[in-house]
């Protein structure tokens, strides 16, 4: 069986780059959150149904998601650590534009334009935290990753106790969360930006040592795609409907559902950090199985459980899954080393895509046949987590 070797080092990982792109990371995810904790609130002023609902969560991750891959390319020619600023500026407008919008159309736009930082954000911050690794990939995208997990939790949280009391226009307020943000991308950018000038030239730039041919190494990328599609399949049914699937099976208020979903996010911050170390350690390919094929039977309970085994398993169900995505995208950019934008913003755009392809199809099937019956269905896709078996065997080099 053929392995993929994971490249080591004897540099030690620069870990206030990786914290400050963490925070950065939080704070970026934080305000993509607030999208999706708000519907409740965007669904009652605009008198939406839930198909105009996914058509939101749509409209945000296709602009990330057709935007991250192009960028990434652009900048694995030309680094540019600054465009995590220029990012945040649309971040910005799109928050101050749903602040005030008062129209369908402009809701569409403000998600669109959140969704245009992100795809800025996430491609040239996957290579920083790739360089800054030194070999800990699993610690690396841990430490980056937890901080957009921890971020979407508490999004919905901030948006319960302030932007559902407090209307709409409050979202206004979090344009010092985007200021914020802005200056600590600034500083992060100058400092990698400083350690890039002071390598010599050639050093760390990477080379494929896995040995696969060119079609193995595109049939491995197909099957992490495929997990893609069962990772966020699933979890966009909960982003983005798991508080309505609350209220209409329990009957709880708005505030206990977004607390509910606030839990879920949370855990998943835990989840990310261990199983990116347990990945340096076990192998990807282990830690995928582990993060998306051992969650498949809590799913299949969830949706037979009561109010509280609910919030039970919903939290095993995130911890176990957490791990998933930074898994599968160090798997991938160990495949193609070289391309580490093209690959992360690939994998972050296909991420996002897939899950607002999937939201806007649940949303549609949930008017159909009801949000409940909703997760009922989707609780089957971990089963996809199977086909781990699969990808090429991934050791510790």
């Amino acid at each position: 069986m053929t392995t993929l070797a994971l490249p080591a080092t004897e540099r030690r990982p620069l870990i206030p780059i990786l914290v400050a792109l963490s925070a950065a990371h939080l704070l970026n995810d934080l305000l993509q959150s607030m999208i999706p904790a708000l519907y409740p609130l965007i669904k009652e002023n605009f008198q939406l149904d839930f198909g105009q609902i996914g058509l939101i969560t749509l409209a945000f991750q296709v602009t990330s998601s057709l935007l991250q891959p192009l960028l990434g390319w652009l900048t694995d020619k030309r680094p540019w650590p600054y465009a995590m600023v220029a990012g945040m500026g649309a971040t910005l407008l799109g928050l101050m534009t749903l602040a005030f919008a008062t129209s369908y159309p402009l809701v569409l736009l403000s998600a669109a334009l959140v969704g245009l930082g992100s795809a800025v954000f996430h491609p040239e911050a996957t290579r920083m935290a790739r360089h800054a690794a030194a070999g800990r990939q699993g610690l690396a995208q841990g430490l980056f990753q937890v901080g957009g997990h921890a971020g979407y939790a508490i999004g919905p949280l901030l948006a319960a106790a302030i932007v559902v009391p407090r209307g709409q226009s409050s979202l206004a307020w979090f344009s010092i969360v985007v200021l914020v943000a802005m200056v600590l991308m600034s500083w992060t950018a100058s400092r990698y930006s400083a350690f890039r000038r002071a390598q010599p030239k050639g050093q760390g730039d990477e080379t494929a040592a896995h040995g696969l041919s060119r079609g193995r190494v595109l049939f491995a990328m197909t099957i992490l795609i495929l997990l893609l599609v069962s990772k966020n399949g699933y979890n966009a049914a909960f982003t983005s409907y798991y508080t309505f699937y609350l209220m209409t099976r329990f009957e709880v208020t708005v505030q206990l559902s977004q607390i509910m979903l606030f839990l879920y996010l949370l855990v998943s911050t835990f989840g990310v950090i261990i199983g990116g170390m347990v990945g340096d350690r076990i192998g990807r390919d282990r830690v995928i199985w582990l993060s998306i094929v051992g969650s498949l039977p809590f799913a299949l309970l969830l949706p037979h459980a009561d109010l509280f085994w609910t919030g039970v398993l919903s939290v095993i169900i995130s911890f176990v899954m957490a791990s998933a995505f930074s898994a599968i995208l160090i798997y991938a950019i160990d495949l193609v080393p070289h391309r580490v934008g093209l690959v992360g913003g690939l994998f972050y755009g296909l991420s996002f895509g897939l899950a607002g392809i999937a939201a806007a199809v649940l949303g549609a099937l949930a008017d159909k046949i009801g949000i409940v019956e909703v997760f009922r269905i989707t609780a089957w896709l971990p089963a996809l987590g199977l086909l781990t078996f699969l990808l090429p065997k991934s050791r510790r080099g």
